[in-house]
């Protein structure tokens, strides 16, 4: 360096404005809440709102302060130490726990991954007319190509105008005629039917909403935009930037996961006044839904709600297979990070490729889809509670995270959604065994 340039002064050079401007705080959560919306998550939406009409709609309202809660912990995790889930799993945890724990979060993303591929292609071959394989192929390459090729600024960037294409379900429950006096009424008194079928669906939703991966992929994009950002540091090294950064997180999350619900929410709504309304209660995947709309909402409807599936599966693909490769950089040891050149972290882009390649070839096994995801999910659901444990114990151990331990208010509400969690957990696994 000249011998003229000034070094940055850490403390100083990552200050934002008192009040920064919404779109300059929106990143790590907002991108994490767009992605909980996958096509997996929309065919959950679908199949809610298509056979219970506006009766779990209270699902999304109840589950937002829970998700907020536990993602934001996730996010103070990574800003404060520097480290990921996984990395801070193993400081402080028995390796086999760190290394069941991301084992199985990554035979859950990548069987996901496989279903949301499916999906997608499903949706482009109600659009375009061609081979269900290729779409499949083609997505998969083009997501791979984008997420390891792409500067990552850029690509953060691209990400976050892909949060978009959510708007899309919210644009199609405008164009069909909601009766909101009954939609606030069920919004704020929950219809509980204790049916198997009812149940399932909740923790299906519970499940969907609250994954294991989102929890991995917002604490790891906390730790590359330490990396990216001039000047900036783990909090526990420049604790005066505190103020300005868990304010950010906390919008952000806040933000970010009110987006994710309410966007399902219109998606349960729109499949409650179209399908339900029209005696069709049973659907399977999100391709299903968008066709089912057709003749019952309209040819613009269904265009629409296509086009969403494929924009939200593009932003959850890189999730779930970034997530996955992040999870065992941390826990082997590896150079991980989109910042990171290829050739600079290759066991780490190795481990995105191969999670898209297995998510590919699921599409050519006679492995029945709608099986996968359920298998998907119930694993989602068991991983999510011990990783939900660990999360509030590192969260509360000063010996990790010094002074920013959490403040009494969301160390209640993360124990509230780790409890919910697991009676879900408990509720997927006697659904499945009954």
């Amino acid at each position: 360096m000249p011998n003229d340039v000034p070094a940055p002064n850490p403390h100083e050079a990552v200050k934002q404005p008192e009040r920064p401007k919404l779109l300059e705080v929106l990143g790590p959560g907002l991108i994490t809440g767009a992605s909980d919306d996958d096509p997996s998550g929309i065919a959950t939406y679908s199949q809610a709102g298509a056979q219970f009409g506006y009766d779990l709609g209270w699902v999304m309202l109840f589950s937002w302060p829970l998700m907020c809660a536990i993602q934001e912990i996730s996010a103070r995790i990574g800003r404060v130490t520097g480290r990921g889930i996984a990395g801070n799993l193993k400081r402080h945890y028995p390796r086999a726990l760190l290394y069941g724990i991301v084992a199985l979060l990554v035979i859950a993303n990548t069987i996901n991954l496989g279903a949301d591929l499916g999906a997608m292609a499903a949706a482009l071959k109600l659009l375009l007319p061609g081979p269900h394989w290729a779409y499949v192929v083609a997505i998969g390459i083009a997501s791979l190509v984008l997420e390891v090729f792409v500067r990552y600024s850029r690509y953060v960037s691209l990400l976050k105008w892909l949060t978009l294409s959510l708007f899309a379900y919210v644009a199609v429950a405008l164009m069909v005629k909601l009766p909101w006096a009954t939609v606030g009424y069920h919004l704020i008194v929950p219809h509980v039917a204790f049916s198997t079928g009812y149940l399932t669906v909740v923790v299906a939703i519970l499940g969907t909403t609250i994954s294991p991966y989102l929890f991995f992929w917002q604490a790891e994009e906390e730790v590359e935009d330490i990396k990216e950002r001039a000047g900036a540091r783990p909090l526990e090294r420049v604790p005066d930037q505190a103020k300005t950064e868990l304010r950010r997180i906390r919008l952000d999350t806040l933000v970010g996961m009110g987006l994710s619900n309410i966007v399902a929410l219109f998606i349960i709504l729109t499949t409650a006044a179209t399908l339900h309304a029209h005696g069709v209660t049973d659907i399977q995947t999100s391709a299903q839904a968008a066709e089912a709309l057709r003749p019952i909402a309209g040819q613009f409807a269904f265009l629409v709600f296509a086009l969403g599936i494929i924009g939200t599966g593009m932003l959850a693909l890189p999730v779930l297979a970034g997530s996955a490769a992040y999870a065992m950089g941390e826990a082997f040891g590896w150079h991980v990070g989109l910042a990171r050149k290829p050739q600079r972290a290759k066991a780490f882009y190795a481990t995105i490729g191969v999670a898209m390649v297995i998510g590919t070839v699921l599409n050519f096994t006679p492995i029945d889809p709608v099986k996968a995801l359920f298998w998907s999910a119930v694993i989602n659901g068991v991983v999510a509670v011990p990783v939900m444990v660990a999360m509030m114990l590192l969260s509360s151990n000063r010996a990790v995270m010094g002074d920013f331990r959490l403040p009494p208010i969301l160390k209640l509400i993360g124990w509230i959604a780790t409890l919910v969690m697991l009676a879900a957990a408990i509720g997927m696994l006697a659904t499945f065994t009954g």
